[in-house]
């Protein structure tokens, strides 16, 4: 139980160590879907924004912000789902698209696709097929080193 109600920057804290459940390198607020955490009274109130309205992990994802908030501490909590404005792959922070590369997924780039294998860096890739392992994803193969990898997709 939270004896003291902490700050909406110690929240913020709290929920950048949430991961993605599909893509666990990042984090929530990595990802951008977080969109806004605020006290009404004595209530926490989290806005989400998810990738696209059908996405499967939706549930997954306020499960696991409520499990991380409720293991602070956090009794009163509500959460919002917000799906205006869409989510874009803009708001997904530097950081989150860094971590993105370094794991070996191609971050999105708005030209429509990867500038270079997330590998080898090689800019030699080219398009296998527009679906990946997760809707949100295209799968790619580097021409140089010969590996396939996930590009996310620019929306």
């Amino acid at each position: 139980m939270v004896t003291q109600r902490p700050s909406v920057e110690t929240v913020w804290a709290w929920l950048s160590a949430v991961p993605d459940p599909e893509i666990p390198v990042i984090s929530l607020t990595d990802l951008g879907i977080i969109r806004d955490v605020q006290w009404q009274d004595d209530m926490l109130e989290v806005t989400v924004t998810p990738t696209y309205s059908g996405c499967p992990a939706t549930s997954i994802i306020n499960l696991d912000i409520e499990t991380a908030l409720r293991a602070k501490g956090v009794e009163k909590l509500s959460l919002k789902r917000q799906l205006s404005p869409a989510w874009t792959t803009d708001w997904m922070t530097d950081t989150g698209k860094a971590k993105l590369e370094e794991f070996g997924i191609a971050p999105p780039r708005p030209a429509g696709g990867p500038q270079h294998c997330p590998r080898c860096k090689s800019t030699q890739v080219e398009k296998i097929s527009q679906f990946g392992s997760t809707p949100c994803k295209a799968q790619w193969r580097c021409q140089s080193c010969l590996e396939p990898f996930d590009y996310f997709k620019c929306i």
